[in-house]
Formats: C-alpha cells, structure tokens, sequence
C-alpha cells in the first residue's frame, strides 16, 4: 500500500534583516517544516536551538568564490522552480536527488543604504524571482511584516492560498525591481559624466497614503514614495482636521519649501492653488504672518499657511483674527497654540514638520505618452554676482529687497512678477499670458505698499512696458535676468524713470 502521508514541507531561509526570522523559522518547525538555510541565518537559526540544514550540506557542494557562490545550484533552484503539475517536472526532481521546496525567506543586501560592488546581491534575487514565478506551488516573503500573517494563513489552514501567494509574488517581484533600480541609480550617480540626464531612469515607489481624493473628488489620489527612503512627508505629524486631499499636499509642500528658502529670519509663506499670495520675514513670527496675510487677505482665505518657527501665543493671536487657513503647517506650535487653533477653525488641518525641505533633485513631469525631465530648479547666480546695468546704483536696502523679491519670484508660475519691501511679498502677479498683465496684478495687490522698494521678473522683459508698470508702481529697483534683443531699450527706459536695474543672468521660469 503506498504511503499516504503529506510531503515533507521545505522552507529556504536566506536573510539579511534577521528581523524575526528566530520566531518565524521556530513556528515553521512547529507545523513540522524543514529547514533549510545559509551562512548568517543559518546560524542564528541554529543557534537558537532550531535543527536546520546547511545549503551546502543540501547540495553537496561547498561555498566558494567568498560567498559570492552558495544557493546557485540545480538542487536549490530546481527545487523552487519544478512545476508540480507537470510530470516532467517531476521526474527530472526524482532522477536528480532533488527536494522541493515549497517557501522562500529572502531579503536582501541593503543596497541603497550601503552602495557598492559587494553589496550587489546575486543569489538573492535569483531566488526571490525564481519563487515569484512559480507562485502557484511557492510562497515567497521579502518582507518581516509578513511573517505573522504567514505563519497563521499556515496555522489555520495549512498551506499559503493561491491568493496570497500571487499577493506574496507581486510582492517580490516589487522588492527585486526596486534593487535593481538602486543600483542602476548609483551608476548613474557615480558615472563619470553624472551631470548629464542618464538614458534610463528607473523609478521604484511605494504608496504611502491613500488621499482623500485627487485634484477633484472624482478623482482617486495617494502619497507615494521611493522605496527604501524616507520623505520630509513620512514624518509630519496631523493634529486636527480632516484627511488630506491631493491638493493640500501639493500645496503645503510648495509653502513649505518657500518658508525655508529665504534665510534665517521667521518667515511666513501664505499659498493659494501652488502660488503664493503673501510672503514676509520679520523679527517676530507674529508680525511676519500679519504682513504675509495683509499682502492678499481675500486670496489667503481657504489656503495653505507655512512658518519657519514654532508657532507662539502672539502668532496664534494674529491668526484667530484672521481668515480660515486649509492647512497650517510649522515646526511645532507652543503651549496650548493647538487647543485654540482647533476650536477657532474646526476644519483648518494642523501639521508638525520636523524634517528640512528636500534638497533640490530631478524633476519628471508626465506628458502624453511618456515624461520631461530636468534638474531641479536652484538659484545658482548670487546677488554679489548681479550686474547692474542702470546709471542709477540701487541703494543697500534697495538691493536687500531685491534680493529678497528675486527669491519669492522663483515659487511664483510664470509669468512671474514680485513687487517687495522691508521684507514683504506686497504684489505677487503669476500664471498670466503676458509679463504686462502679471505686473499689473502685483501693482493692484501691492497698492502703493511697495514704494520705494523692487521688482522682480523671472524672465527678461521683451519690450519696455513692462519696466514703466514696475515704475508706476513705485519701485527703486527693478531685478530680472536680462538677455532679451530689447535689453537696451529697457534699460533706457529705467533709466528715463530713475529706476536701477539689475541683471542676475538667470532666468527661473516655474510652471
């Protein structure tokens, strides 16, 4: 009578996290599995008092070439590749000596923490993938979090479902697509020539967060990340409100990153629909909000509120008085700021961001039927590298506010024009079809509030009109990057109206 009892069930363990892999392999043993496993896991496996049986004891074949060379092997692979169903398959394991194997434990080098020719792994991937392909009699797991709900799906039912071992291959299959971009990442990071665009980019994300909805509530949105890293965005901190939409987000990390790029002193950054519509810096936090609000107070109602400090009892004041904010996002907030935020404004959303805002990297941006790529934006030419171009010299203060407007106008879209002073966005113009109409807006905003103070285009003026609107408004100095075929009649001009003029030799174009 042949034997009817069930298979001996084998499980590979080969890991680098050994996160939980003692109580893992000690609950496999305890449903009667053998295992099977490698150097590091292996001992520690062994250690714990677990019988387990050594990779090169299973193949008979020794471990070479240091390390490099241990689970490529017929014995190893045939068995995480036979096909069950097929008899072919069968019988070349039975002529072989080789033993299924039924579950595949691997995580790999960590890579992305520690790039380098070593920590390029080979039998690690070989095995995930192997397994991820014969999903339909392998269960494969990368991941510890999985070890729990492996363990009691095996319990309670005794084998891994076809479901979860199709979840478990996407899974891996997820996990090996992410090294493999990781390493090509480094190449490219370490090529010789790395300040050019690569010819491949690989991306490998993992979602995060399921938003409320996208751009609009009929549209599905979610936070994604790269795999293996850490965003600025893992570690905030909600405090009140409802979920965040697609568009919070957007446009608190656009007033975020604006509230950290203009130096040292409290700053506050106001945004509307990505743009902002007040910016100020000032000694007091509690003046640098009132100033940033009074810039637009009818565009800052509903919209997004950075700081670059923690906020305290007399900024919290400013704020009840003023209207609703969407999202405040800031460093932290003072004794008791939140308890009276909250019950002022039930639905504003308030954030805790410890984490700087991200350095500046490579931007994609999705176009029918593929992607842009480029640099991100950065300001490379400093105002000590300015040229001024007017018989006027503009003044100290008139450069500081230069200065301070060229800084605001590259988180403006296009065409983008700041009208500043003493510190304050007074006038922001944005998203219009004509530089002209841009400076008119930045002139009705501002109302007169940046007289005396600067200008700032982020592009060149083509024609003189736009440098008579910045004068009519008021302004001592007029900043732009300069390089159009009218660059003399708009110097002209400013100097017919007694305007200086600045050329930074930069354009910073946001769209």
């Amino acid at each position: 009578m042949p034997d009817q009892s069930p298979p001996q069930r084998r499980a590979l363990l080969s890991v680098f996290d050994k996160t939980g892999i003692v109580d893992f392999a000690e609950g496999l043993v305890g449903l009667g599995w053998e295992l099977i496993s490698s150097g590091g896991t292996a001992r520690v496996i062994a250690e714990a008092g677990l019988p387990v049986t050594d990779v090169a004891d299973h193949t008979g074949s020794p471990i070479m070439l240091g390390h490099r060379v241990v689970t490529l092997h017929p014995r190893i692979h045939g068995g995480i590749l036979a096909d069950r169903d097929d008899p072919g398959h069968r019988t070349d394991l039975e002529t072989h000596g080789i033993d299924p194997i039924d579950l595949v434990v691997v995580n790999l080098y960590p890579f992305a923490a520690e790039p380098g020719i070593e920590m390029i792994d080979i039998g690690g991937p070989t095995m995930v993938r192997a397994a991820a392909k014969n999903h339909a009699h392998v269960g494969v797991v990368v991941d510890p979090v999985e070890y729990g709900a492996v363990l009691e799906e095996l319990e309670t039912s005794g084998a891994l479902t076809a479901g979860t071992r199709r979840r478990l291959a996407r899974t891996a299959f997820a996990h090996t697509a992410a090294y493999d971009a990781a390493i090509v990442g480094w190449f490219d990071e370490t090529d010789a020539d790395a300040s050019t665009l690569p010819p491949t980019i690989h991306l490998a994300l993992e979602r995060t967060d399921v938003l409320r909805y996208g751009e609009n509530p009929h549209q599905s949105g979610a936070r994604y990340r790269t795999i293996g890293e850490t965003s600025m965005w893992d570690t905030v901190e909600q405090h009140s409100g409802v979920a965040l939409s697609y568009l919070n987000l957007f446009d608190a990390d656009a007033a975020w990153r604006l509230a950290h790029d203009l130096g040292d002193r409290p700053t506050v950054a106001i945004i509307k629909h990505a743009n902002p519509c007040g910016v100020a810096i000032a000694d007091r936090l509690a003046d640098a909000y009132q100033r940033a609000f009074d810039c637009d107070a009818r565009s800052a109602f509903g919209g997004i509120v950075a700081t670059n400090r923690i906020i305290d009892a007399d900024t919290v004041e400013a704020m009840e008085a003023a209207a609703q904010a969407d999202v405040v996002i800031a460093p932290g907030y003072g004794d008791r700021v939140v308890e009276r935020l909250v019950a002022k404004r039930k639905n504003t959303r308030l954030l805790t961001a410890t984490a700087p805002a991200p350095a500046a990297g490579r931007e994609l941006r999705q176009i029918g039927g593929g992607y842009l790529v480029q640099d991100a934006h950065h300001f490379a030419a400093a105002p000590d590298t300015w040229r001024v171009v007017t018989r006027r010299q503009p003044t100290q203060s008139e450069m500081a506010d230069a200065a301070f407007a060229w800084r605001v106008c590259g988180h403006v879209t296009s065409n983008a024009i700041v009208l500043a002073k003493d510190g304050v966005a007074w006038g922001i113009g944005a998203g219009q079809q004509n530089r002209v109409e841009s400076g008119q807006i930045a002139a009705a905003k501002a109302d007169g509030r940046a007289k005396d103070g600067a200008c700032a285009s982020d592009a060149f003026y083509p024609f003189p009109d736009g440098v008579e609107e910045a004068a009519d408004a008021g302004v001592a100095v007029i900043v732009q990057p300069g390089g159009s075929v009218n660059d003399d009649k708009t110097i002209e001009a400013a100097d017919r109206r007694g305007v200086a003029m600045v050329f930074t030799g930069e354009r910073q174009f946001l769209h």
